[in-house]
């Protein structure tokens, strides 16, 4: 499976007559994309906003974020499932607006969305302070059920997303960035004399406004399965969870897996990167049981030496977590493990909810817990009556000059999971 993502650098983006990109400027008529959203009869109303890098602009409470792409060359299209028919999605080439990102906030669904920082110091722990943003501010009708209200938010942003990317489906990109994974018979020799490393990548399915979907499915009603690793890169994987802000997974973050693209940085040159097994977190212990079962099996058939295990959220997936890395361990199979922590505001707390002394390497994300206090901001995108309730926030968070204090879990993608963050170590 052979993918390019054509790069188009997103400069900037400003309000026009017609929707289009031009030199590096995403131009969007906002009464177009309005009209859009509104199609939907679940939404009253809707705002169109823009935030720029840099503004001392506050996004909140923020849903998902959305990198606008479209299908140039290939079989199928963006957010196949979803917005495109089901063809299974990971080659040909696909035009990227690279710096552009549809970000959907309004009314809190439940009680663990976010806030992004445009500037600030709280614009330094998430990665869309650096993107240009398009803000879709979406009222629900009067009495929608939260789960209505979550998927009509949800498809909103996926929409729009698809039809800004569709205006850049001519252009020449200023840059093509080529992956391939080969057939699995031919990817397991192709390097005899590296050691076959795989991804297992776990994904929100707790229910209750904790889904992830594949393909227009939801993950939770799937068993574990392997995926080629472009087929995530080309959009097989969309949000639609309301997981703690700070280790969301966004639409954008599966679009643009971090982990992903290193793998495939390394691959031929240090391990030979096979491909992604993808499973669910569960509730019920017989399915926490099935599905880490399944994920070691499938470890052991593709012969993997060694595995990259990855969460999404934290508690009880910990314990997903642990099942995963114990059982692939029991294989004979090496594993590292991405995470984040939740030790409490001095550090001193248990970091994960469960623990086993084969999970001996493990990258974190940070810990989630510590407090930040967010200034106040000229521009605020959404609304601030949910600060207090939003996890990570406390009675008395929003305070009276509209400065913010809270634990940098209410920061959007602050403690990726995917590493996708902006936090890193310092040496003392």
């Amino acid at each position: 499976m052979r993918l390019e993502l054509g790069k188009i650098n997103i400069k900037g983006v400003q309000f026009g007559d017609t929707t289009k990109v031009d030199k590096g400027i995403l131009h969007i008529n906002k009464a177009e994309i309005a009209a859009l959203v509104l199609e939907d009869d679940h939404i009253k109303d809707v705002k169109v906003e823009i935030a720029l890098p840099g503004e001392k602009t506050r996004i909140t409470p923020v849903k998902d974020v959305i990198e606008p792409r479209v299908k140039v060359s290939g079989p199928g299209g963006v957010f196949p499932g979803m917005r495109s028919k089901v063809d299974v999605v990971g080659s040909g080439r696909t035009n990227v607006l690279s710096g552009a990102a549809v970000v959907t906030c309004g009314r809190i669904v439940g009680f663990q969305e976010g806030i992004i920082d445009m500037s600030g110091p709280g614009a330094q722990y998430t990665p869309f302070s650096e993107t240009c943003n398009v803000c879709l501010v979406i009222e629900p009708q009067e009495g929608l059920h939260q789960h209505e209200y979550e998927a009509a938010a949800r498809m909103a942003g996926l929409k729009i997303a698809e039809y800004i990317g569709s205006k850049a489906k001519d252009i020449t990109p200023d840059s093509v960035e080529t992956y391939e994974t080969k057939p699995l018979l031919d990817a397991l020799t192709e390097y005899p004399n590296l050691p076959k490393v795989g991804y297992v990548y776990m994904l929100q399915t707790q229910g209750l406004l904790h889904d992830t979907y594949v393909y227009g499915v939801d993950a939770k009603k799937i068993v574990p399965t392997i995926l080629y690793p472009t087929e995530i890169m080309d959009g097989a994987i969309v949000s639609g969870n309301c997981v703690s802000a700070c280790d969301k997974n966004t639409t954008y973050h599966h679009q643009n897996n971090t982990l992903i693209h290193d793998l495939y940085a390394r691959h031929g040159k240090d391990f030979n990167f096979v491909g992604v097994i993808i499973t669910n977190e569960n509730v019920y212990l017989a399915d926490k049981e099935r599905s880490s079962n399944w994920t070691a099996k499938l470890c052991r058939y593709l012969g993997l030496d060694a595995a990259l295990i990855t969460q999404e959220g934290f508690g009880n997936p910990d314990t997903d977590l642990i099942m995963n890395t114990k059982k692939i361990e029991k294989e004979g199979i090496k594993t590292v493990i991405v995470t984040d922590e939740y030790a409490g505001r001095d550090g001193k707390s248990q970091s994960l909810a469960d623990a086993d002394p084969s999970a001996d390497a493990v990258v974190t994300g940070g810990n989630a817990n510590e407090v930040i206090v967010l200034p106040p901001m000229d521009k605020i995108i959404g609304m601030l009556d949910y600060t207090d309730k939003i996890a990570g926030g406390f009675a008395g968070s929003l305070r009276p000059d509209g400065s913010i204090e809270a634990e940098i879990q209410v920061i959007t993608g602050a403690n990726n999971e995917i590493g996708f963050s902006k936090i890193s170590v310092m040496e003392i």
